[in-house]
């Protein structure tokens, strides 16, 4: 049997993850109104049941992120965010909270987020043998640790994280936001303090490096390492971003589309994709030329690099080349200062050519991130009406593609599934009969008058047959070889062919009542007791219900016992090595602590070199 490959893409509303589904997205994922892990974006179950009946055409699936701690007092307003997601047709629920493990809710598909913490083989079992179908494992993980655990879960899905912004914490082991300002990523309140500018500082208050964004990562982007996570047993490339806008989803996911329409197509059945149909036609994408703050490769060859983005927590697009010179543009007719002229240095491989109203960025000295607006391009000369005066050498980048932005916006693909149709004619009756790439079948009958010249009427018929209806791509691909042909004016054909596509075109399904409800799988004697044994976030008694089943006594959430002795961050990523002051690298340096300080608070930076990771912990005192 093929490895059916699923392409994994965010939606903030319904309207972007129908978007996505028409660039080749395979699945979407999707926040309710409450118990996603990104406050600012909650839908209504009406708008879910529209992108699910959607998504049905194409056998495409929607997600819908349960993917929260949850207090007491809402267990029962969770329970009831199931069965409302089961009704509007949703197939699986991201879940971080295991206490919906112990709720009498309605069979329905169960995903561990990547906020359960999935980076060792001894998690995943743990997760699996309670019951969950898919484990969305943490980013910082190499193709061989991918490897690791898919073996050890053959049974289990694995989803890994192939674009976009990455937490410089092991997700769900972050509680910097909840200590600096009282709200919990967790709970979906993250205020992204990782994005903020530091101080570092030694144990004597020297400060070593002032004022750079120390905690805040570059992008991820993994589109030409698809073919070996898949080989590793990742059957789900997940890109982040439902917060991101539509043309940014539509960008990425076309992109990751083709290069997985690509492996497919290079694999000798070995691969298919787990949706029907792909997009046909419209916008070229660029991903470099979107939101992002520099690209990286992460932890994905088990090596360490240059992670940091530094200097532009905030994204700062793509590099359009560096500055020649930088003047005054003159002077106004009003008198007034026209702005600057710069002379660039471009690129040669740029997405789409510099053009008028285009969004330019560049870091100047002291650390900021300095945007202008490009009024007139004319080849390399950029005027605009602001007064900046950046180095000659300075890098400079396009946060704004307005060429790019309109074709995402007016030229877009449309998604079609391959359909074949063959005509038959038997006792001077005609029958087509149509497949189509989704597995449905269709027979039309139809009476017609016999074609005097064969080859005329062979030819108009291939013509009129092969073309597209609703959501199909038809090709005529079999003719009688003898005997009559039908003769058809063009509006006969047309009326034949959109008949078809009716036909074709699967029906809603229901989810799959038949399954076992999750509660039902918590059977004591298959449960894999989990190494991790504190930091479990457990905010409930229902998820205590279930440590207690593994032998395990929890602490109670940080969120609702701030005193509880959690570090605030573990991190893959590490200050030391990012600076030059990795011991393993430079014997002259000692693994003592430093910190960091933002706003008169302190954090103190804990080096655990015997794991290669970096902890922030809260200063004692």
């Amino acid at each position: 049997m093929p490895v059916a490959l699923e392409l994994l893409a965010p939606a903030r509303n319904k309207d972007i993850g129908i978007a996505a589904i028409d660039c080749g997205a395979d699945a979407v994922y999707i926040a309710g109104p409450a118990f996603g892990a990104r406050e600012a974006a909650g839908n209504s179950f009406a708008d879910i049941a529209e992108l699910t009946a959607y998504a049905r055409r194409f056998g495409a699936k929607v997600f819908l992120t349960l993917n929260t701690l949850v207090y007491e007092q809402e267990l029962e307003a969770a329970r009831r965010t199931v069965f409302q997601a089961v009704e509007a047709g949703v197939d699986a629920l991201i879940v971080q909270d295991l206490g919906l493990l112990r709720m009498n809710i309605p069979p329905i598909e169960l995903h561990a987020s990547t906020q359960c913490n999935i980076r060792t083989v001894e998690q995943a079992r743990w997760l699996a043998s309670l019951g969950f179908s898919r484990l969305v494992l943490a980013r910082e993980l190499s193709l061989e640790q991918i490897r690791e655990i898919s073996q050890a879960v053959p049974d289990c899905g694995i989803e890994c994280f192939v674009h976009g912004a990455l937490c410089v914490s092991y997700s769900g082991q972050c509680w910097l936001s909840q200590y600096l300002a009282g709200r919990s990523a967790n709970r979906g309140c993250c205020v992204q303090a990782c994005r903020s500018r530091y101080d570092l500082l030694d144990g004597d208050g020297r400060v070593l490096v002032r004022n750079k964004a120390l905690l805040s990562l570059k992008d991820l982007s993994l589109r030409d390492r698809l073919e070996q996570l898949a080989e590793a047993g990742a059957t789900s490339f997940k890109i982040e971003g439902r917060l991101k806008n539509i043309s940014y989803v539509r960008n990425v996911v076309r992109s990751y589309s083709d290069a997985l329409d690509g492996i497919v197509r290079a694999s000798g059945g070995r691969y298919v994709r787990s949706s029907w149909g792909s997009p046909v036609g419209g916008f070229t994408p660029h991903p470099e030329a979107t939101f992002n703050r520099g690209y990286t490769h992460y932890f994905i060859d088990g090596k360490r690099g240059q992670w940091c983005s530094a200097e532009y927590a905030k994204g700062v697009g793509e590099l359009l080349g560096e500055v020649r010179s930088a003047g005054p543009a003159g002077r106004k007719g009003d008198g007034q200062r026209g702005g600057t002229v710069m002379e660039l240095r471009l690129r040669r491989d740029l997405s789409t050519p510099l053009a008028n109203g285009d969004g330019l960025c560049y870091v100047d000295g002291s650390g900021e991130v300095v945007g202008m607006r490009a009024d007139t391009v004319d080849g390399s000369r950029v005027s605009c009406s602001q007064t900046v005066s950046p180095a000659p050498g300075t890098p400079v980048y396009r946060n704004f593609n307005r060429t790019l932005e309109r074709e995402l916006e007016n030229n877009l693909p449309v998604r079609l599934i391959p359909a074949v149709i063959r005509l038959y004619s038997e006792s001077g009756m005609f029958r087509l009969e149509a497949g189509a790439e989704n597995g449905r079948t269709a027979v039309l009958d139809f009476n017609a008058e016999q074609a005097r010249d064969r080859d005329k009427a062979a030819a108009g018929l291939r013509a009129a047959f092969s073309k597209r209806s609703g959501i199909f791509s038809f090709t005529l691909d079999w003719l009688p070889g003898e005997g009559p042909l039908p003769f058809l004016p063009a509006s006969g054909a047309n009326a034949l062919r959109r008949e078809l596509a009716l036909r074709l075109e699967t029906p809603p399904l229901n989810p799959d009542m038949t399954a076992e409800a999750p509660s039902g799988r918590l059977a004591p004697g298959s449960i894999v007791p989990p190494l991790q044994r504190r930091q479990l976030n457990c905010a409930n008694s229902l998820s205590r219900e279930v440590y207690r089943a593994a032998g395990v006594e929890p602490d109670t959430a940080f969120e609702l016992d701030p005193s509880s002795p959690v570090e605030l961050m573990r991190c893959k990523y590490c200050i030391r090595y990012e600076t030059g002051r990795c011991p393993g690298l430079n014997p002259e340096e000692k693994a003592v602590p430093l910190y960091l300080l933002n706003n008169g608070r302190r954090l103190k930076l804990v080096f655990d070199c015997a794991r290669c990771e970096m902890a922030v912990c809260r200063v004692s005192g």
